[in-house]
């Protein structure tokens, strides 16, 4: 057995049972880590699929920036309060169930059909892909997409900001006096 069969047979499962732990946790710290366990099951995928970009992406974009911004919201927020179990939606359940199941059906025809049209890449691949997949990335995120991807950065660090003005608390003194 390969190692890369190996090591994709190890990550698979954790992958699976921490989406679904995330999924069913009522803690939301719990999710969160949970969450960050998926996140670097993914990073290993891509590594597994030759891809050492998005590998890195995975790991400081996702793992490392965003999980931080929703741990740091999820705290600032304090959402620690127990929530009530009782469902206010009665059809919400059934309802995402017949959901779910039919874009698990749509998953599985689209994975179908697709199954054999895609044996010889697309025209033109060789060409832009010449200098390999790090390199044709770069040439289009910093030549043609600069402004928006600096555009997008500004709003992060803008909603960052916003969320933090926006749920500050007033404290009180509790000590007694006015």
């Amino acid at each position: 057995m390969a190692v890369e069969t190996l090591v994709f047979w190890i990550f698979a499962p954790i992958s699976v049972a921490s989406a679904i732990l995330m999924v069913v946790q009522r803690n939301a710290v719990h999710a969160a880590l949970f969450l960050i366990v998926n996140f670097f099951c993914i990073a290993v995928f891509y590594l597994l699929l030759d891809s050492p970009f998005l590998f890195v992406a995975q790991i400081v974009v996702y793992a490392g920036a965003i999980m931080v911004l929703f741990l740091f919201v999820i705290m600032l927020l304090g959402v620690d309060q127990q929530e009530s179990l009782k469902e206010r939606l009665v059809a919400q359940r059934p309802l995402a169930i017949i959901i779910s199941a039919g874009v698990a059906l749509e998953i599985f025809f689209a994975i179908r059909l697709a199954d054999g049209l895609t044996k010889a890449p697309p025209k033109g691949f060789e060409a832009v892909n010449a200098g390999g997949n790090v390199k044709a990335l770069a040439e289009v995120l910093f030549r043609e997409y600069f402004l928006p991807f600096e555009v997008t950065s500004i709003l992060l660090i803008i909603a960052a900001i916003a969320s933090m003005v926006l749920t500050k608390r007033k404290f009180t003194n509790d000590k007694g006096g006015a």
